[in-house]
């Protein structure tokens, strides 16, 4: 019988070099975080599909209901300064399963809040206690997968960021066209506490770690290292303008769609995030690519196709609108799936801590969405639609040409 393909037993004193493809361990690996991804954007977007339901209910212009999404983001923001350095003491897998429990719970308690402001309060924590997942998904990958399939690994992770993404906003969006706000937030949660279990179970511990000694000067010479790398600049700056694009365009759509000439109800709406499907299959695809031809080739195509996406939206008929917000979404999670796995392979390259390098990436994502995201908001009060594509196209523009500056940037040995 032919063996092509199946991971070749090591033995039990042979050096950890991580999970094969083939391997139980590497399957186990890729499902589990395919779900943290998924809850973690679930949850974190869980209010963007419902922002003219906030508006409604509470009284508030575009630009304040989008606070919902940007307070989350800011939280897990700052929050991942401090998730990644700690993971680099305390351990990936502890960190990613109190997240996960800790987001889920809270979104349950959203779904109670008597006004505005205790929302915007729970929505600020559930960003920080979920900062624990995204600031070290990709340093478990690094330490944990054979560096053959680490970009790979990052792919399908990237993936189930896209699909939470896509299901998240689904599941609220139908909800609330039934029970209202509070039942989709409700229901939202219930998904996240159901994920938080499943990765409970499968992740495997971390073989590959290794702890840093618990110094202010050891965190401090490795911050140092990162500051000093031109790439990581780079990379952080894609990171935030790609995310803040992304997220802007869909903040704004909402409100878009149910306006004149659309008129569609908040759970037609939600179906627009249906494109967030086709993410899955191209941070996959990207991720293959830049095994074989590299990141430097690949993450430029990846920002042209999502800035040809965009422009594309400025077209009024429904279906040209879906097409072209696929083919944005296509390039964007594919985009943020190569200078993930990049920041996480040079780290491992370099003297730079993964943890650390992660989290200053996530750092400037985030910051992105919540910056970016409420601006699109009041973009849209202030010249509609034609004001959200020129604000969004100048940031994925900003991120063509880095991409291409990193190009002039030397790979690390």
């Amino acid at each position: 019988m032919s063996t092509a393909g199946a991971a070749t037993p090591l033995p039990d004193d042979a050096p950890f070099e991580g999970h094969l493809p083939g391997s139980a361990g590497y399957r186990r690996i890729a499902v589990a975080l395919f779900l943290a991804g998924v809850v973690t954007f679930a949850l974190l977007y869980s209010t963007q599909p419902i922002l003219p339901l906030l508006s409604s209910e509470f009284g508030l212009d575009a630009g304040t209901a989008a606070l919902s999404v940007s307070v989350a983001t800011a939280g897990l923001g700052v929050a991942l300064l401090v998730a990644g350095p700690m993971s680099e003491i305390l351990g990936r897998t502890p960190l990613m399963h109190a997240s996960l429990f800790a987001a889920s719970l809270v979104s349950l308690a959203g779904a109670l809040a008597p006004g505005w402001s205790v929302l915007l309060g729970l929505r600020l924590v559930e960003g920080i206690v979920l900062a624990g997942l995204p600031a070290v998904a990709m340093a478990y990958l690094a330490e944990e997968v054979h560096p053959s399939a680490t970009a790979r690994a990052a792919g399908l992770y990237i993936g189930g960021t896209a699909i939470g993404g896509m299901s998240g906003r689904l599941v609220t969006g139908a909800i609330a066209e039934v029970a209202g706000w509070r039942a989709a937030l409700l229901g939202i949660g219930l998904v996240g506490l159901a994920c938080a279990v499943a990765v409970r179970v499968l992740l495997p511990a971390s073989r590959g770690f290794t702890p840093a000694p618990a110094s202010t000067r050891h965190l401090l010479a490795t911050a140092r290292a990162i500051l000093r790398d031109p790439a990581y600049w780079c990379l952080f700056a894609i990171g935030g303008t790609a995310m803040g694009a992304f997220v802007g365009v869909f903040n704004a759509m909402s409100y878009r769609f149910m306006a004149p000439p659309y008129d569609y109800s908040v759970g037609v709406v939600g179906l627009v995030f249906l494109t967030y499907a086709v993410g899955s299959v191209s941070s996959t695809y990207a991720g293959r690519a830049a095994s074989r031809f590299g990141q430097r080739t690949v993450a430029p195509i990846c920002a042209v196709v999502m800035l040809a996406g965009l422009l594309g939206t400025w077209f009024e008929p429904i279906v040209v609108v879906a097409v072209f917000l696929t083919v944005m979404t296509a390039g964007f999670f594919a985009l943020h799936g190569v200078a993930s796995g990049w920041v996480a392979a040079r780290a491992a390259r370099g003297s730079a801590a993964k943890g650390q390098a992660s989290s200053g990436y996530l750092f400037t994502y985030y910051a992105g969405s919540s910056v970016f995201g409420a601006l699109a908001g009041h973009a849209w009060e202030s010249g509609g639609w034609d004001a959200v594509v020129l604000l969004c196209a100048g940031l994925v523009g900003l991120a063509l040409l880095l991409t291409l500056a990193l190009r002039r940037i030397p790979a690390l040995p």
